[in-house]
């Protein structure tokens, strides 16, 4: 008869961990092909010729790269006038995004008022509130104020802040030893100059992190310029993209090929402020009272 095996010897330990971090990797694995094959079907379609998107079965690989589909679908349209409109909206959103959540975070995270965790509540529960409820009242506002197809709608909203974004900085600033506060005061400095010297050199990952997701929201944001926006030389690029889809055919090929170049800047940013976005992203959450 064979011996019976101790399955609490080291041996079997380590078998055990070798199986447990063996389908840890098998589930990685399968979850980045999960994410990664549209991207690439996205980019295997950007390179095919109109007939081949429709072929039945589909196929992966396209018969001959046409890469003059990038070219002819930029130019189809004027997206390098969309893509400066873009960029001009996403800098100054991205702007107003950091203005007004670093003040009402660092109030928040740092100084005592009466009734500072009451509005600390009410904010939070703002991010409770679809975007559909407020849509109708805050097109009525900017309507009467005249700015329909302008970019003023698409940029003011930025600057009166975001809950998120406050939350995030907040939990992050409060992370930092306030014993640097109290040792600058006894210098002389001020709560702005504690602000400037102090907590935003050391909440840069936090800082980053909030600046790529705004970044990445207001460059592909569609639903306000669909609403705002009526003259096409105001367009966006997530506004040009929609002009392809047409009453009759579709040019899925060259719709594709500009989606990738719009796609660029997003994976660009993040992939130079990786390592910082993630830093941001998982310190932003162990601090709080």
């Amino acid at each position: 008869m064979s011996a019976a095996v101790d399955l609490h010897s080291p041996m079997a330990h380590t078998a055990k961990m070798k199986a447990w971090r063996t389908a840890i990797y098998v589930m990685l694995v399968l979850g980045a092909v999960v994410f990664v094959l549209p991207f690439l079907w996205m980019v295997s379609t950007a390179l095919k010729d109109s007939r081949e998107v429709f072929t039945f079965p589909p196929t992966f690989l396209p018969e001959s790269l046409q890469w003059h589909n990038f070219s002819d679908g930029w130019t189809v349209l004027p997206f390098s006038r969309f893509l400066l409109n873009t960029i001009l909206i996403t800098v100054l959103a991205v702007l107003g995004n950091m203005f007004s959540c670093i003040l009402p975070a660092y109030a928040f995270a740092r100084l005592e008022a009466r009734g500072k965790k009451v509005a600390f509540a009410l904010m939070l529960t703002t991010m409770m509130i679809p975007v559909e409820v407020t849509l109708v009242p805050t097109f009525v506002a900017f309507s009467k104020l005249g700015m329909v197809n302008t970019f003023w709608p698409l940029i003011l909203p930025a600057w009166f802040g975001y809950a998120y974004f406050i939350f995030l900085l907040r939990q992050f600033f409060m992370t930092i030893p306030k014993e640097y506060d109290e040792a600058a005061r006894i210098d002389g400095a001020g709560y702005f100059r504690v602000l400037w010297s102090i907590v935003l050199p050391q909440a840069r990952p936090a800082i980053a992190t909030v600046a790529i997701f705004a970044f990445v929201g207001n460059w592909n944001n569609l639903l306000a310029p669909i609403i705002y926006l009526r003259s096409q030389d105001k367009f966006t690029l997530a506004l040009g993209l929609q002009l392809f889809q047409g009453q009759y055919q579709t040019f899925y090929n060259q719709m594709m090929a500009v989606a990738l170049i719009t796609l660029l800047p997003i994976l660009v940013i993040f992939l130079l402020a990786q390592r910082t976005f993630i830093q941001g992203a998982n310190l932003s959450g162990i601090g709080g009272r």
